[in-house]
């Protein structure tokens, strides 16, 4: 059975950032919510690629996509007290699409990659 918790609340800042080439892209949208003393927050868009994808899927498996670029096609996720949970899919330079969760430590950003994060202001229960 799945635990599921709704919650009502509103957004609050929204911060753009820009990851830096050989850094991992959990790591750093973790770093940058904690960095601006965001601890929950909605990752609402991205820009970007990576020189590999590590992603882990529903079943359990962990998909690894390589190549000079990967290309980064969606994003989104959320941020709970420091910890990502980001979800998307990415495209080899052979066109084959692939997705899940992104494995934090295994996502090395390429050139740039830019991304938006909505901080989430939750009402007092």
């Amino acid at each position: 059975m799945t635990d599921t918790r709704i919650e009502t609340g509103r957004t609050g800042r929204l911060l753009y950032g820009r990851v830096r080439p050989n850094e991992d892209l959990v790591g750093a949208i973790e770093a940058l919510c904690r960095d601006h003393a965001i601890t929950a927050a909605l990752v609402r868009g991205s820009l970007g690629s990576l020189t590999e994808a590590r992603l882990d899927t529903r079943g359990g498996r962990q998909i690894l996509v390589s190549g000079a670029a990967v290309e980064t096609l969606t994003l989104s996720g959320e941020v709970r007290d420091g910890q990502a949970a980001l979800f998307g899919t990415v495209s080899d330079a052979e066109g084959r699409v692939f997705g899940g969760r992104f494995a934090a430590g295994g996502n090395p950003v390429c050139v740039t990659f830019e991304v938006a994060i909505e901080e989430w202001i939750a009402d007092p229960l």
